[in-house]
């Protein structure tokens, strides 16, 4: 984990985020009150809260587009604890916090590849299953006869490679 990881005050506007996060090399940054752990601010947030909604990145504030309900773990845990969790609540980072809600440290998935490379393919298979809804359930033919009607249709699909109309796609 990163022991000292980037933080921003909640009262500073976007665009010092966006900077400090570039002058950095970073794709997220905590925000912090005393080393109290109150919120994070990613690459993403920015685009979806800040950008597509055209808000004004010079005047909008860190704590009006932050995420302050995040999951934590404690430094005790080990690194495949820290996978699961990541794992289980779809994050690719994850602040690490003692008993005290005190920030301890950071812990990403670039940072976990670092020291487990073996860890890879895990991770990239839990990718592609996560993504798999974005998959189509049948590939588009064009045009021909239906195998299980006959029908001559221009909306064919080929599902469980049998080439079905719209009419019987749900037959198979």
């Amino acid at each position: 984990m990163t022991n000292k990881p980037i933080s921003i005050s909640r009262d500073s506007t976007i665009k010092e985020c966006a900077k400090l996060m570039k002058d950095n090399r970073v794709g997220s940054i905590l925000i912090l009150e005393k080393n109290k752990l109150k919120g994070i601010i990613t690459e993403q947030d920015m685009i979806y809260k800040v950008i597509l909604k055209t808000m004004d990145p010079k005047k909008t504030k860190v704590s009006e587009i932050m995420t302050t309900d995040m999951v934590t773990i404690s430094p005790e845990k080990d690194i495949y604890e820290a996978l699961e969790v990541m794992r289980d609540n779809e994050l690719r980072r994850l602040p690490v916090v003692d008993n005290n809600d005190e920030l301890v440290g950071f812990l990403t998935l670039k940072d976990i590849l670092k020291i487990e490379p073996d860890l890879f393919e895990l991770i990239a298979e839990n990718m592609q299953l996560k993504e798999e809804h974005l998959k189509p359930l049948y590939d588009k033919v064009e045009n021909g006869l239906c195998e299980i009607c006959g029908t001559v249709s221009d909306n064919l699909v080929r599902k469980k490679n049998t080439i079905v109309c719209p009419d019987c796609i749900n037959k198979i």
